[in-house]
């Protein structure tokens, strides 16, 4: 049976995206084969795929960053599209019979001890039920949370009152990105809610700048609409809306590579937004963007030194490899290693801080064979694991680290040109999910995340960073762990 082609209404308003028609059936094509993302071989752990950054070292790496940082070579970039809705999930459904969950429990014991405490009482009265405070929360009669961007909800109390993840990303940024008096912070926002940073931005800029005793330069960006994709309906066709309007969904952070192209930065540190800790607890996070940074920074020049001696002759194509290979946690070639460590010099890199893995929901570090089977270190995520494959789950439940999305990325070659990074993405890592729209199942497309498979062709180090640095909010009651609340 054939199925449907788009129709010219499809055609417009896919035209209104800046999507082209051979993109979307392309993508249809996708969701109708997914493709089969490489297999793992085995966990990264240290010592095979994860290197620790000796205490020996961190001086000279600390004068590496302080160059960059006095060149005005970085830039921090922190993904912020997303709403909060996710946070406060366990607060949304009470029990079959009505009754509060032991969530809504430890959030009603515990409403004092949120920043948004003062916000709540307000909005919630001195005395109410578990399923009021709830509703308080995230009616929209009362604080409308659930719809805020994670960004905006307030993390943090200090005797001047609140603070929200988007300040605290500020004043982190303010240890390691300062240049000539100036910090420079990238943040990707939904368009809907771009206003509301613009006017918290402008509200507490002042007194920040007068206390880091540094400019703030705070830009935005919001997802390219074309980057959105289309579904796939149970019928084997294009899904649409009862209003036969083709659905078109956002395609998950992968799409964000576009923003962090037209950044135009040169090294990029790329952050999460709800991995923030208080301003007190910062000074070790900081020092370690530093190292991470001074990192990179080392990698480019003994990059730079392996190009010259190629170029001088000095260096032969199977030493270049070997070096290139043992440098950057590669395994080279048989054959023709001049073109594999010509190509292997003109990627974007990237250093990735991995954390012990205790049990924190995601991705981590593992080896994967590339097209040619060889073996390279990546960002895996669980999507991409076929558990039922018994080969895979073993080598899934070997790792011994967690990706908390801590990165320091170099965006361009050594003569300053970006590069475009649209080359270095790995389709076959997409992904199809199930998901529902007007009550009907659907097939959605997301394009290859942006720290996994749209950074996949990068050349990947991987470096174990201390659990101090990373303090992720997942779910409202994260923000109850002894390092969000204010030191006893």
């Amino acid at each position: 049976m054939s199925l449907p082609e788009l129709t010219r209404q499809d055609l417009q308003l896919l035209g209104t995206r800046g999507i082209t028609a051979d993109s979307a059936r392309a993508q249809l094509e996708v969701l109708r084969s997914p493709p089969t993302p490489p297999p793992i071989l085995r966990a990264c752990v240290l010592g095979d795929g994860i290197r620790r950054l000796p205490e020996s070292d961190h001086a000279a790496l600390l004068e590496l960053w302080r160059d960059a940082a006095e060149r005005g070579r970085i830039r921090k970039f922190v993904p912020a599209s997303g709403a909060a809705t996710r946070m406060f999930t366990d607060l949304v459904t009470a029990e079959p019979d009505g009754e509060a969950t032991d969530a809504m429990r430890t959030f009603f014991e515990h409403r004092d001890d949120f920043a948004f405490a003062a916000e709540l009482l307000v909005v919630g009265g001195p005395e109410p039920s578990h399923l009021g405070l709830a509703q308080a929360l995230l009616g929209t009669d009362g604080l409308d949370y659930g719809e805020r961007p994670k960004a905006l909800i307030p993390f943090h109390t200090y005797p001047t009152g609140p603070r929200t993840a988007f300040a605290e990303h500020l004043v982190e940024a303010a240890g390691y990105v300062t240049s000539g008096g100036s910090t420079q912070v990238h943040f990707t926002v939904t368009p809907s809610h771009l206003a509301a940073f613009e006017e918290l931005l402008a509200a507490l800029r002042g007194a920040l700048e007068a206390r880091l005793g540094v400019g703030l330069e705070v830009d935005f960006s919001t997802q390219d609409p074309a980057s959105d994709t289309l579904c796939l309906g149970e019928d084997g066709a294009a899904f649409h809306t009862a209003g036969s309007e083709l659905l078109l969904r956002p395609a998950g952070h992968g799409a964000l590579l576009t923003n962090l192209q037209l950044l135009g930065g040169d090294i990029v540190v790329v952050k999460n937004i709800d991995n923030i800790l208080p301003e007190d607890r910062q000074p070790e996070v900081v020092r370690w963007k530093r190292l991470l940074i001074g990192a990179l920074v080392q990698l480019e020049e003994v990059l730079g030194v392996i190009e010259r001696r190629l170029a001088s002759g000095s260096l032969g194509p199977d030493a270049a490899a070997a070096e290139l290979g043992a440098l950057l946690d590669l395994e080279p070639p048989a054959a023709e290693p001049g073109a594999w460590v010509a190509d292997r010099l003109r990627r974007p890199l990237r250093v990735c801080g991995m954390v012990r893995n205790e049990g924190e929901p995601g991705g981590g570090p593992f080896w994967i064979a590339d097209a040619q089977g060889l073996a390279k270190p990546q960002i895996v995520e669980s999507a991409q694991i076929d558990r039922s494959d018994p080969v895979q789950a073993t080598a899934w439940d070997g790792a011994t680290h967690f990706n908390p999305v801590d990165l320091v990325c170099s965006l361009r070659d050594r003569a300053s040109k970006p590069y475009d990074l649209a080359r270095f993405i790995d389709p076959a890592t997409a992904f199809v999910s199930r998901k529902e729209h007007e009550g009907r199942g659907l097939w959605a497309l997301e394009r290859p995340g942006l720290w996994n498979g749209a950074m996949a062709g990068w050349n990947t180090v991987f470096v174990e960073v201390p659990a101090a640095t990373f303090a992720p909010v997942k779910t409202v009651l994260d923000l109850l762990r002894p390092e969000h609340l204010p030191a006893p």
